[in-house]
């Protein structure tokens, strides 16, 4: 509890809490008082972050949770986290962290990206906030409750039509890296697989090998993916690939831009390949194939097959 007292020709604050003591003066009663109630939230807050920054809690989630996700998850929420931080501001801790900064983060990302993107975004800085309210004990709530969110993006619709597959898997006078792409795609097309995971996958047989990231010290086995007979035949025509993700991921943009296709992004891919390979394996085979664990965002977000197109098969 804070101790107020006259002080010469004000008033003085005197505040001393967890082992941390503060003081303060002003001319007013009512100054010393507004200040002794933030300055003993703030140490509360202090004795339970102990001072952490939010990229200091960052590198730990990374290391520690990130990790064990599917290959290339931590890269990307490395890259997130980062942009959090930057907008924040550097050394910002988490104690001080409240949902009015959220809500500036949310309007702020909402001017250049969709709400689809801010959602994915916030769901992976609530669940950082989360592991360090009930794991980690740094703080005592988490400053994402009560932030409204946007309304995500309606489910993605759009099937590769094959004269545009053709487009691109005809395409002349192309660098490495676009060569690199278009063979990344055309793997992509018969195997459901993601990007990052095709440029990184070890081939054994029929089988794709995602090994998991092993900075976290901890011995993870890496992640299977059960190839169609065409997606293993392409692997061993193509060899192995030298470009990284991001790279790769601007580039396809780019060249499908230049080649006048539009509305259309290479993860759309995964889920053309997992419509097709619908009709020819059953649904636990098709989930073993994309490795979705929950089989509502395999029926809802990968099968694009129109009621249209299935019931002129019927």
């Amino acid at each position: 509890m804070a101790y107020i007292r006259k002080y010469r020709d004000g008033w003085r604050a005197e505040v001393q809490k967890n082992g941390m003591r503060a003081s303060f003066v002003a001319p007013t009663k009512r100054e010393v008082q507004a200040w002794a109630l933030k300055k003993e939230a703030e140490l509360d807050g202090l004795k339970f972050s102990k001072g952490i920054t939010l990229e200091q809690a960052a590198i730990k989630y990374v290391t520690t949770v990130s990790r064990e996700k599917a290959p290339g998850s931590a890269e990307w929420e490395e890259r997130r986290f980062a942009e959090f931080a930057a907008f924040l501001g550097e050394g910002t801790r988490l104690a001080d962290i409240d949902s009015a900064r959220i809500g500036e983060w949310r309007d702020h990302r909402l001017q250049t990206v969709s709400g689809s993107t801010v959602v994915r975004d916030a769901n992976l800085f609530r669940n950082l906030f989360a592991v360090a309210v009930d794991e980690w004990k740094l703080i005592q709530a988490n400053p994402f409750h009560g932030v409204r969110m946007p309304e995500p993006n309606p489910p993605r619709y759009q099937v590769w039509p094959w004269q545009l597959i053709k487009r691109v898997l005809r395409a002349k006078n192309l660098n490495d890296r676009e060569v690199q792409c278009v063979r990344a795609f055309h793997i992509a097309l018969h195997t459901g697989m993601r990007l990052n995971e095709i440029l990184a996958a070890k081939v054994v047989g029929k089988v794709a090998v995602l090994e998991r990231d092993k900075t976290s010290g901890k011995a993870s086995p890496p992640v299977k993916v059960p190839l169609p007979r065409k997606g293993a035949q392409l692997f061993a025509k193509y060899g192995r690939f030298t470009i990284k993700p991001d790279i790769a991921s601007a580039t396809f943009s780019d060249l499908t831009d230049n080649l006048l296709i539009d509305g259309l992004t290479f993860h759309d891919s995964r889920a053309s390949a997992l419509t097709w390979l619908s009709r020819r394996v059953d649904v636990m085979t098709l989930a073993r194939i994309s490795r979705h664990k929950n089989m509502k965002i395999l029926m809802d977000t990968y099968y694009r097959e129109t009621a249209e197109q299935i019931a002129a098969r019927l």
